[in-house]
């Protein structure tokens, strides 16, 4: 073999020892006539000396960083004095006898430390050298860890792994698909999958029962720092199943994966609250509850209010900012301004005060109410001199939305900061809309069942209908999403009928799942565990493309390798295809 040892493995227990290692040169430091060099490979770093007056050891003045070397000599413990305690192998170091140059390199175009901010485009042009950075190889084998775990998690529960096919015909899922031209059928096109939804529901017709994956699938998307074009998930589909039954899978599986990542920073089970709670105490359906600043109603508190602002609000609600009491001006008039981007009308503050011992709102619009809704405001929130509280009304759903936002604008950690908060929001909305036509829209898509008590409601009152649909949430951070499936066809015509969808269209764009369902379909459930959006979290990341290997940039390329690009004539000719220009903008 071409090493004994591995540079990251050695400790005091090896000293006397002879080694040979291999690996990079991450730095180097000439002291009195001895070079010190750091050599580098995935499992850490390693000093050696080397003395260039020993024979064979000349060429050590041509070595730069980034060359490999093969190296052998005795390990050695470091003198007094010079132990690193910061590096696993501060107490050792390899005492070089011999030296072998076995590639030169460059000199890379940008350290490769991870003490130095380098320009993202640069470091994804050239990721194979980003890679060896101790951040990414940590970050990569993290992810490395999840799947383990997560793999494990679900064979111990009886599921079996199942591949579903990446070429497959074009469903409508919300999202755009990737297209594939056919050589063989010229003028017809593949898509690249969003999901396995429709197969993995075939499975549970074909009789498997459990299902599972770690599935990679693809939307053409806008990205951004939780997005990717190309992504993948913990698939996974259960018959006779309900959605506790789905949920307390899933749960053993992303504890599993938190334990083996950051030992007991993860929960023994996951709590579960409605989409309604989430909305109403975090103003969004994936609540980020590391932290307090929750949404309060006041609208008993301004129910007989004379502030036009407030009366007649559908809903009037306010956050508590704990020791902002003091933000300038301008601060608090670019919250409002924020309000207003959200769709507010406007936004409340006030400041409190100590008045004579006693805590008071300080407002421009004090003066509109009363001092018993003065009063209602402080105990209700539970404000303290030195708070900011902030007010909006309007209708239901703007307002907290637009609290939910200001509350995670001024109150969000950073996402390494206060542990791993999962969570559970079930009972979605079936429907989050209507169209022009007054058609409802599907909140999830059209195979998710209402809740059984709901189901009367469908055609007299669609939009409060709730659906078996949940998602897992962490840090504030949606990881997927799941549903219970609709296997009687009865609903199914309901849902096709109401979202306006003809049986010719429904034949066209599902006929191979419709048909399957004439057969026994079971009842049956599933979820999907997004892997980048957990490793990312659980490695401390803000955006995903730190944790995966060869990302795309935030426009959708690839800087390395150039993609995407035009292909050749002659392909084009054989695909049946022709490019057209892109219409040039005025």
């Amino acid at each position: 073999m071409m090493r004994t040892h591995r540079p990251g493995e050695l400790r005091a227990d090896h000293i006397g020892n002879r080694a040979t290692i291999c690996g990079w040169v991450a730095n180097r430091r000439d002291h009195g006539g001895v070079a010190f060099l750091d050599i580098r490979d995935a499992t850490g770093l390693l000093q050696i000396v080397v003395d260039p007056a020993k024979a064979g050891l000349e060429g050590i003045k041509q070595v730069r960083s980034e060359w490999v070397l093969q190296i052998e000599g005795e390990i050695t413990a470091r003198p007094d004095g010079t132990v690193n305690d910061t590096m696993p192998t501060g107490a050792v170091e390899l005492v070089v006898d011999s030296l072998t140059v076995l590639s030169e390199s460059e000199p890379p175009p940008f350290p490769l430390d991870e003490r130095v901010d380098v320009d993202e485009t640069l470091r994804l042009r050239h990721r194979y050298l980003d890679l060896r950075r101790t951040p990414m190889q940590k970050n990569l084998r993290t992810r490395a860890l999840v799947n383990k775990a997560m793999r494990a998690a679900m064979d111990d529960q009886d599921f079996v792994e199942i591949e579903t096919p990446m070429l497959i015909a074009s469903t409508p899922e919300g999202a755009r698909d990737f297209v594939v031209p056919s050589r063989l059928h010229p003028g017809t096109f593949y898509a690249l999958p969003q999901s396995p939804q429709l197969f993995k529901q075939l499975l549970m017709v074909g009789g498997f029962d459990r299902y599972y994956q770690i599935a990679r699938c693809l939307r053409d998307e806008d990205l951004r720092a939780d997005r990717q074009f190309e992504f993948m998930q913990l698939d996974i589909e259960m018959t006779f199943a309900t959605q506790n039954d789905v949920q307390d899978a899933v749960g053993k599986a992303v504890i599993a994966a938190a334990e083996a990542v950051r030992p007991g920073e993860g929960p023994t089970e996951v709590p579960r609250m409605t989409w309604h709670e989430a909305m109403e105490r975090f103003g969004s359906d994936k609540p980020d509850i590391r932290f307090g600043m929750e949404l309060t109603d006041l609208a008993a508190v301004f129910a007989t209010t004379e502030f036009r602002a407030f009366a007649g609000a559908a809903a009037v609600k306010g956050v508590c900012v704990d020791g902002q009491g003091e933000a300038s001006r301008n601060v608090v008039d670019g919250l409002v301004e924020r309000a207003k981007q959200l769709g507010a009308a406007g936004l409340v503050w006030m400041r409190v005060r100590d008045v004579d011992g006693v805590a008071t709102l300080e407002s421009p619009v004090v003066k509109f109410l009363s001092p018993d809704e003065q009063a209602g405001v402080l105990q209700t929130l539970g404000a303290t001199v030195g708070d900011l509280v902030l007010i909006a009304a309007g209708d239901w759903h703007t307002t907290v939305g637009v609290l939910g936002q200001l509350r995670l604008d001024l109150g969000r950690p950073p996402v390494n900061v206060g542990g791993l908060h999962f969570v559970w929001v079930v009972d979605f909305p079936l429907f989050d809309g209507v169209t022009d036509q007054g058609k409802p829209i599907s909140a999830h898509h059209p195979f998710t069942m209402p809740h059984e008590e709901d189901i009367d409601k469908l055609e007299s009152d669609p939009l409060s209908v709730r659906s078996q649909a949940y998602d897992l949430v962490l840090n504030g951070w949606e990881l997927g999403s799941g549903s219970v499936r609709i296997h009687r066809r009865d609903v199914q015509a309901r849902i096709f009928a109401l979202l306006g969808i003809s049986e010719a269209e429904q034949q066209q764009k599902f006929g191979f799942l419709l048909d399957a369902f004439r057969f026994g379909p079971p009842p049956h459930a599933g979820f999907a565990v997004g892997i980048d959006r957990i490793v990312a979290i659980m490695s401390g990341e803000e955006n995903i493309r730190e944790v995966i290997a060869f990302p795309k940039t935030q426009s959708g390329a690839d800087p390395m390798t150039n993609a995407p690009s035009a292909i050749e004539e002659v392909q084009l000719r054989e695909l049946g295809l022709q490019v057209r220009k892109a219409p040039t903008k005025s």
